[in-house]
């Protein structure tokens, strides 16, 4: 698939992407290749393979849930313009 100079502007300007004139050939060439790249792979026969989460079988590493910090609530709320019940106090905004 090729694009021509007209739509790759509209898809800068769409992405919002400056470039300038003498480079439009360029992304057109760039764009249209990694199109054809994708229809490439869109032709591959893929029946029979199950889709996969993560190319390796790896198994994701917990940490022990142990608290590892000190509670500083009371610490923040003592510098906190206003606190009522363990909660801070904001203004009201809207009505």
């Amino acid at each position: 698939m090729s694009f021509s100079k007209i739509e790759v502007e509209k898809m800068a300007h769409l992405a919002r992407i400056s470039f300038k004139s003498p480079d439009i050939p360029l992304y057109t060439h760039h764009l249209s290749n990694i199109l054809d790249f994708v229809e490439q792979m869109n032709s591959v026969d893929t029946t029979g393979i199950t889709p996969m989460a993560h190319p390796l079988d790896a198994q994701t590493r917990l940490r022990a849930d142990i608290v590892s910090e000190t509670n500083l609530c009371s610490h923040f709320q003592t510098i906190a313009p206003q606190v009522n019940a363990g909660l801070y106090l904001v203004p009201k905004v809207i009505e």
